[in-house]
C-alpha cells in the first residue's frame, strides 16, 4: 500500500461527503476533516470536506480507512516513493490528496 488519494467524481469534485468513517476507522488517528455544507448546486450530497488532512508519517498504511469509506473516496494507490524535507510535507491536505489522484489517473 502506498501513499493515499482521494478520489473525484465524474464532475471532477472531490468524491468524499465528510460521512467521518474513515477518520473513525483509522487505528492510527491521522485524519483529520472539517464538513462544510455543499454548494447549493450540488443535488447529490449534504456536506463535503472543508478540508481533509492525512499525517502521512502517522499513518500505518493499513487500509482501514479505504475499506470503511461507504462511497470510494479515499484510496491507497501503489507510490511508493514517498519523501519530504519536513514533517509539513508529509502532511497531505486535500489538494495534495487530490493531486494524487490526478498523478496516478493520467499516468496509469
Amino acid at each position: 500500500r502506498g501513499v493515499h488519494r482521494l478520489n473525484r467524481d465524474h464532475d471532477g469534485r472531490v468524491k468524499c461527503v465528510a460521512c467521518y468513517m474513515c477518520a473513525t476507522a483509522c487505528p492510527a488517528h491521522c485524519i483529520d476533516i472539517v464538513a462544510a455544507p455543499a454548494p447549493a448546486a450540488w443535488k447529490d450530497r449534504e456536506k463535503y470536506p472543508e478540508t481533509f488532512v492525512i499525517d502521512e508519517l502517522r499513518c500505518i498504511y493499513c487500509g482501514m480507512c479505504e475499506e470503511a469509506c461507504p462511497v470510494d473516496a479515499i484510496e491507497l494507490t501503489t507510490l511508493y516513493d514517498l519523501t519530504g524535507l519536513s514533517r509539513e510535507q508529509m502532511v497531505f491536505d486535500k489538494e495534495k490528496l487530490l493531486s494524487v489522484f490526478d498523478q496516478t489517473t493520467t499516468a496509469g
